[in-house]
């Protein structure tokens, strides 16, 4: 990971809820819970008037998820994935606000060799943001466990680049868990127990931010869409009253709840996949002409302390 090197220490929030709704994929998609009651507006409608506050506010917690850049990557669903990642930067770049933090969910690159590292990291280099964050792929472990990538962007991580951290009342926990595949994501007991020990110390009102790249819900376990150890890692999150997990991975939007833990799948920079079960395995897709950047996005996300508001808006790729 890049970015500044301090850590933000955690204030004062108020208990909240988060989104439980399914984005829709297409045009860009506000949602907000607003006293319990999830409120939805397609691209262009106007957003209520509390989402539009957290979004003015200074104080608010704005950052930006992408995934799945696929730097390397050669075939027919797109023969420029550079291109369309650094559509995606200028994007973030032109939001019109400085997120606080931008978090690539893994796939960095598509075969993990040095030059790709050195272009996705370049290339990250350029967002204009107040830190950059990245979690593993299984693309950026493919001969190594993970060595290059960590040693390009695990600097400050811990272990096999797990690590958290705090910023404007919110703790975020980037998760690792492309290593040891067998079929599921896995994340073993050495994170298993980072992950105890690392919420343990926090009040159950502090709202809680996880990142991994597979999904840590069974999404579609015939395709490898989900974590075998994750329930372990959840049942250690279950007494805070808000907790949203973001992947990648499937390259496709797709929301979950369970409990008092919201899921969101995010969609890629590089090439869709197919939906669950749509075909023996998940190879990339080639779209008719034209249709490319309608499946291709980023997501914002903004959390402001002292409401009880969170607004996710999902941004097709200009």
């Amino acid at each position: 990971m890049t970015g500044p090197e301090e850590q933000r220490k955690p204030g004062d929030m108020t208990r909240r809820q988060l989104i439980r709704h399914t984005a829709w994929f297409g045009s860009a998609v506000v949602l907000a819970v607003a006293g319990g009651e999830v409120i939805s507006h397609v691209g262009g409608e106007s957003t209520s008037a509390t989402a539009t506050a957290a979004a003015d506010d200074p104080h608010a917690l704005r950052f930006v998820q992408v995934s799945d850049s696929h730097i390397g990557f050669n075939g027919p669903a797109n023969t420029d994935v550079a291109g369309s990642f650094s559509r995606a930067i200028t994007q973030v770049n032109n939001l019109g606000f400085r997120p606080d933090f931008v978090m690539h969910t893994g796939d960095l690159t598509h075969l993990s060799t040095p030059a790709q590292f050195d272009q996705v990291h370049q290339m990250l280099g350029g967002l204009n943001t107040g830190g950059t964050f990245t979690v593993p792929g299984e693309h950026d472990s493919v001969d190594d466990h993970g060595q290059k990538y960590r040693a390009r962007f695990g600097a400050a991580s811990l272990g096999d680049g797990w690590y958290s951290f705090d910023t404007k009342g919110v703790h975020v926990i980037a998760l690792v868990n492309t290593l040891a595949l067998e079929k599921l994501g896995h994340l073993g007991n050495d994170q298993l127990e980072f992950v105890q020990r690392d919420v343990a110390g926090l009040s159950s009102d502090t709202p809680i931010v996880v990142f991994s790249h597979i999904p840590l819900f069974a999404m579609y376990p015939t395709w490898g869409w989900g974590t075998d150890d994750a329930t372990q890692a959840l049942s250690y999150l279950r007494r805070f009253s808000s907790v949203t997990c973001l992947n990648g991975h499937v390259h496709q939007l797709f929301t979950k709840t369970e409990g008092n833990i919201t899921f969101h799948s995010a969609t890629t920079t590089a090439y869709p996949l197919p939906k669950p079960g749509q075909g023996a395995a998940p190879a990339p897709l080639t779209l008719p002409a034209g249709q490319l950047g309608d499946a291709l996005g980023i997501r914002e996300v903004t959390y402001k302390s002292g409401d009880h508001d969170l607004a996710v808006k999902e941004d097709k790729l200009a």
